[in-house]
């Protein structure tokens, strides 16, 4: 079994400018990772990196990228 360190860390990207503030990630997000009340809140560490909120983000508001060992993320704007 992975010992939680092992495991990959993921960071969510929300483009505030996207957003509406629809909760169509708060609902389908299986980890509680989103949080709406005046403002969507994200607690990134619970994240398991499944990409649901990404998938059915109508405004394509969020990315979710995989956080490398040094900290920085790997994601759409790395050049993958």
């Amino acid at each position: 079994m992975a010992k939680a360190r092992d495991r990959p860390k993921f960071g969510i990207i929300v483009d505030g400018r996207l957003c509406k503030k629809c909760g169509i990630c708060v609902y389908i997000c299986p980890k509680n990772v989103f949080s709406l009340s005046r403002n969507l809140r994200v607690n990134s560490d619970l994240c398991s990196g499944c990409g649901q909120c990404e998938i059915f983000c109508p405004d394509f508001a969020v990315e979710v990228v995989r956080i490398s060992e040094n900290g920085d993320h790997e994601g759409t704007d790395s050049g993958e």
